[in-house]
């Protein structure tokens, strides 16, 4: 019911009295009352005047289901949200209950043991950024897996915005530094996906890193001076992805493709390809339909798989 009324107040352009409240949900202005003392005890910033109502003045700024409810527009995707306060990575709590249903969202203020790429770990401060992880269930061979990395980067840059761009395959870049990382799990026979956990840590209000990360990491707000509602951020992801992941499960990669090119710094630059057999250098020339790399070598061409290989720039962002 409160989740009800502060959608009432969200989409209001003044005040809502509480008799209207009441009589569009059906209870009592006692009930209302209620409902509103405890979502200003929660921390949202709720006007109320005599003859006037209440007016929804600020929304606080920790995790919440039902203020990234108010902002989601999806019909499947974390319309199921599973929210805890710590944990030790979000991806292991999506392991943990992979019978939840698909498009089940799993938040947390705070990993501990969070991890990137190639057993990588991933911190972010409590209160700062966003950990979160998608289970999903689609009907497609294992090896396109890796292609979910690649829409979710494109769902991440639309929804971040101010000139994001893709390190391929895996990394959000604002500037010339990572903001976001993706990681990509499943559970799979030879023929058959059982269950896919997508993993994206971004880093929103953090105001600062450690000096060994200073150069390659950065925040939103340490790009832009802004403070970006994690809440509204969250919701904005999964409105993004939703329709591409559809596209993609009706269509393939292919339908992406296009714009993954537009948005992959990676493209055009010298980069060193590091595989568990060999390290090579050349130019990252275009993205094929599977989502691969395509890298131009003094040995010819090839395509890298984003499941095969780490690609390191040696440009001046690793």
């Amino acid at each position: 019911m409160r989740s009800k009324i502060l959608s009432i107040l969200k989409n209001a352009d003044d005040y809502v009295s509480g008799e209207d409240i009441s009589r569009k949900l059906g209870i009592s202005r006692a009930a209302v009352w209620k409902h509103i003392k405890k979502l200003k005890s929660d921390g949202y910033e709720i006007i109320s005047v005599t003859n006037k109502g209440y007016k929804l003045a600020a929304v606080p700024d920790a995790i919440s289901k039902n203020v990234i409810g108010l902002s989601l527009n999806t019909e499947v995707i974390a319309r199921n949200i599973i929210y805890t306060e710590e944990t030790d990575s979000t991806n292991e709590d999506a392991k943990r209950h992979s019978s939840e249903a698909h498009g089940t969202l799993f938040i947390s203020e705070l990993q501990n043991a969070g991890k990137g790429r190639l057993g990588r770990s991933w911190e972010s401060p409590k209160g700062s950024g966003i950990c979160m992880s998608l289970l999903l269930k689609p009907d497609i061979l294992p090896q396109d897996i890796s292609q979910i990395t690649l829409i979710a980067g494109i769902a991440v840059c639309r929804a971040v915005g101010h000139g994001a761009k893709i390190k391929w395959p895996n990394d959000i870049v604002l500037g010339a530094r990572k903001v976001c990382g993706i990681l990509t799990e499943m559970s799979a026979e030879i023929n058959r996906v059982n269950y896919v956990v997508c993993g994206i840590g971004i880093n929103v209000n953090t105001s600062g890193f450690p000096k060994e990360l200073e150069d390659r990491a950065c925040s939103i707000f340490t790009e832009t001076g802004a403070r970006t509602p994690r809440n509204e951020l969250i919701a904005s992801v999964m409105n993004e992805f939703e329709p591409l992941y559809e596209s993609f499960i009706n269509n393939g990669f292919a339908s992406a493709a296009d714009e993954y090119r537009r948005l992959c710094l990676t493209l055009g630059k010298d980069v060193r390809v590091i595989s568990h057999k060999e390290t090579v250098t050349g130019t990252a020339v275009d993205i094929d339909n599977e989502g691969g790399l395509i890298v131009r070598t003094s040995a010819g061409t090839m395509s890298i798989s984003s499941g095969e290989v780490s690609v390191r720039g040696i440009y001046g962002y690793v």
